[in-house]
């Protein structure tokens, strides 16, 4: 998961360098007559493209709205670095400790995110979890690739009752491994289980959706689902056109 102000930096940067052929959804051409790409699968990233994810609030629950806004303003401290390495597979106990060795100022502040979690789960991106019901309606395999710590994944799969439309969710704390490491795309067509040539793949960071089109995915750089879900039209897949 990565922060929206962080990814709207990283976003601009990436499509201010793309060239005219560059696709600055997904950075691969598609077709522009209409004709239908063979499509065996669509992976989706779950934060920030089927769940609103923002760890302010978890955070304000412990240590209140001010405290919590410079805490995560601390590039000394870098909160989504630290995050990552969770999300990567380090324990919260492991990764709580050492960052309370290191920046015991902010105790209170790392303690806090863990500790009220479910309010960083602002809610579902309505307008994404209806292309994924259609598409799963229409029997499109459907795939999750997420950077998510294993401890804390059970509070989505509680909440968010679609993530049962998935036929697989690789969940890289589970993994040991994290967006963008190809490694964990590796992982991904392992559970697949064939090639990764015809799967559409749905992220809202740059580097995962660059990393993506390296693996062999056709990638699309979440936005916002107005354009999400013409890029899945314009691929072929039977989605309405509301």
């Amino acid at each position: 998961m990565i922060g929206r102000a962080v990814k709207m930096r990283i976003m601009t940067a990436q499509l201010d360098a793309a060239g005219p052929d560059q696709d600055p959804t997904g950075f691969r051409e598609v077709p522009g007559d209409g004709a239908a790409v063979q499509v065996d699968a669509v992976v989706f990233d779950l934060g920030n493209v089927l769940i609103t994810w923002d760890p302010h609030p978890a955070i304000a629950k412990g240590v209140g709205q001010e405290q919590a806004r410079r805490f995560l303003a601390d590039e000394a401290f870098d909160f989504m670095t630290w995050n990552h390495q969770q999300d990567a597979g380090r324990s919260w106990d492991g990764g709580e400790d050492a960052a309370v060795r290191s920046h015991p100022h902010w105790a209170e502040a790392i303690r806090a995110y863990r500790a009220n979690f479910g309010d960083s789960l602002v809610g579902a991106i309505e307008d994404t979890v209806q292309i994924l019901r259609e598409l799963h309606a229409a029997a499109i395999p459907l795939y999750g690739l997420t950077n998510w710590s294993a401890e804390l994944f059970p509070a989505a799969r509680a909440r968010f009752d679609f993530l049962n439309l998935f036929e697989d969710i690789i969940i890289s704390g589970e993994e040991g491994v994290a967006k963008p490491d190809p490694a964990i795309f590796e992982i991904l067509r392992e559970r697949i289980g064939h090639s990764l040539g015809r799967c559409v793949f749905i992220d809202d960071s740059p580097p995962n959706i660059e990393a993506a089109g390296k693996a062999g995915l056709d990638p699309i750089l979440f936005t916002d689902t107005g354009h999400l879900r013409k890029d899945l039209v314009v691929r072929g897949l039977p989605l309405s056109h509301a």
